[in-house]
């Protein structure tokens, strides 16, 4: 008999999604707190956040430096997608609808954790099992 482990007991990575967040107003604890909502999201949700890309400053350049390292991370053989807090992070209208339009491209997915919906009924405010499927699923 094989003494091999099975699947189930073997630590298996989720695919494999990176962080994107705008944070330019806000000190360390604002951006610490960002970025462990976005691990907290994807380690619920059995995803492995492998990255999270931020910018700092407050342009409304489509094309910042953090974003495109996004961009580039998510032409990586095997990524399955980018995660954010909330679509103010894509930027002002005119520059989110852009870059969603460029995530698009890269035939990954979008994932957004807290919607413009309403949180009322849900256990916590985080909890966007339901909006996944309204863009799209998991």
């Amino acid at each position: 008999m094989d003494d091999a482990l099975i699947t189930e007991r073997r630590p298996v990575t989720g695919p494999q999604v990176f962080g994107y967040v705008r944070h330019v107003t806000h000190g360390l604890a604002r951006h610490t707190a960002l970025v462990d909502c976005l691990a907290d999201y994807c380690r619920r949700h059995e995803l492995t956040l492998c990255g999270v890309f931020t910018d700092r400053e407050a342009t409304s350049a489509v094309r910042s430096p953090a974003f495109v390292g996004l961009l580039d991370a998510l032409e990586l053989p095997d990524t399955y997608g980018s995660v954010i807090p909330a679509l103010s992070h894509l930027g002002p209208k005119r520059v989110a609808a852009e870059r969603k339009r460029q995530i698009a491209a890269t035939s990954t997915r979008l994932v957004v954790i807290r919607s413009i919906t309403p949180t009322t009924g849900r256990k916590h405010p985080l909890d966007a099992s339901r909006d996944l499927q309204q863009q799209g699923g998991t």
